[in-house]
């Protein structure tokens, strides 16, 4: 992929994505409602900018052309297969503990509510993008029973299974949605992998979905990630192939 425009990572605050664009020459920005890490350019309210797109009216994406690229880290909280537990009663969150029938019926609803609002968001974003002709990346994690691997109408590109192989923290199986565009493919393998992290691992982990800590990607995968999937580049850790 040639992008002679700028990056667009929404739904970013750690600056990971960004910062390594950047390192390659890039213009990039990070794009979100949170600023915990200093990093956010445009702290905006990316729910309402894509309402507000999708409707028509002027929005940050207005700022986006067909020369850019956006990154979407869209949030997964309601879409992972952890959701799915609470929902089919085989995994109890700690709010859950202790309540009645009701009140366990009553939290299910109310998320139930709040996943339908999180998947209208995803659906509007996608169609924006779509609509305008612009490249988009989506990231979400992978399961078998996630809620968007089986109820949207767009499919992933690409399934990473072991992201430790290039170099993050988590093995965590990714999926990815190239919208407008197509990934390249590539083997940026690690050969020293960093310590494997596992989410009860995490410092003051309490059971929390959305963990900041369990949604943090290393800037080594994100580098190797960039260049085997959307630039077609070699690195330093590329594997030769038999085709090139």
């Amino acid at each position: 992929m040639i992008i002679n425009g700028k990056v667009y990572c929404i739904f970013e605050q750690s600056g990971t994505w960004k910062n390594i664009f950047k390192e390659m020459g890039y213009e990039a920005t990070d794009a979100d409602i949170q600023d915990n890490f200093g990093e956010t350019d445009y702290q905006i309210d990316l729910f309402d900018e894509i309402e507000k797109a999708y409707d028509g009216e002027p929005s940050f994406f207005d700022r986006i052309t067909l020369d850019d690229l956006i990154v979407s880290f869209f949030p997964c909280i309601y879409f992972s297969a952890n959701n799915s537990y609470i929902f089919d009663g085989t995994w109890m969150t700690y709010k859950q503990k202790g309540m009645s029938g009701r009140a366990i019926w009553d939290n299910v609803l109310q998320r139930s509510k709040e996943r339908q609002r999180f998947y209208e968001i995803c659906l509007k974003m996608f169609g924006v993008v779509e609509e305008r002709g612009l490249r988009m990346i989506v990231e979400n994690p992978e399961s078998t029973i996630h809620y968007l691997k089986n109820n949207f109408p767009w499919k992933p590109a690409l399934i990473d299974r072991n992201r430790r192989l290039r170099g993050d923290y988590f093995a965590k199986p990714t999926q990815y949605w190239f919208v407008n565009c197509e990934p390249t493919y590539g083997k940026s393998y690690v050969t020293k992998q960093k310590p494997h992290k596992t989410v009860c691992q995490l410092t003051g982990h309490t059971g929390n979905l959305c963990d900041e800590d369990r949604s943090m990607i290393s800037p080594d995968y994100a580098r190797n990630f960039i260049c085997d999937f959307i630039l077609g580049a070699k690195t330093e850790f590329s594997e030769p192939s038999l085709f090139d």
